[in-house]
């Protein structure tokens, strides 16, 4: 994943420093706030299997990664008893609210499911990239170790949700879109990686 920002093409790196300065002084909360993303990753999931039924390729797709999703939420929780923590409640996500607002409003059914594929692509990417950001300069082996492998995670949810996206586009410039996407988010994402929170 050394070329991750090809991959990923992500504008606006993650300052490594937010883990020296954030991260490991706050690290029950944020092992919190991750529990909550994966569970809010399964449900953005359903909801996609809920509005599309019809599209089986996707319902398939998404049937796998909300188990995906579930079990990283477990392994999460999992660490968080064995560190003598109890989930604390879930926290606002400021930067997913504020990535909502770029997601088109009206427009036909296949506008809103390949908007809604993308927006999903560009949380995934991000974490993946936060995930990254936390195995290589977290002084804590366990979850170094764990991060890297949730960051290899991350990037494969990306990538089919971009895939899907392209196969349901039709005559919608996906790429253009996501191209659109990634400048916003890169607007977005100037005034995050200062909280105790993966997106914070």
């Amino acid at each position: 994943m050394s070329n991750e920002k090809t991959i990923l093409k992500l504008q606006l790196p993650t300052d490594p420093l937010w883990v020296k300065n954030v991260v490991e002084s706050n690290i029950e909360e944020i092992l919190t706030d991750h529990a909550f993303c994966e569970q809010k990753a399964a449900s953005n999931a359903i909801t996609l299997i809920v509005q599309n039924p019809n599209l089986s390729d996707l319902v398939q797709e998404m049937a796998l990664l909300v188990q995906e999703e579930m079990d990283h939420f477990k392994r999460v929780h999992d660490i968080i008893l064995e560190r003598g923590y109890t989930l604390g409640r879930e926290r606002k996500d400021n930067y997913v609210n504020e990535l909502m607002q770029f997601l088109v409003k009206g427009g036909s059914r296949q506008q809103q499911l390949v908007d809604r594929l993308l927006f999903s692509a560009m949380i995934e990417a991000r974490s993946c990239e936060r995930f990254k950001v936390m195995s290589e300069h977290i002084n804590d082996k366990q979850l170094a170790d764990f991060y890297y492998e949730l960051m290899v995670s991350e990037a494969g949810h990306y990538t089919t949700f971009i895939t899907l996206a392209r196969k349901y586009a039709g005559k919608i410039d996906v790429e253009k879109r996501w191209k659109d996407f990634l400048a916003y988010e890169a607007q977005v994402v100037q005034n995050y990686g200062k909280k105790e929170t993966i997106h914070g």
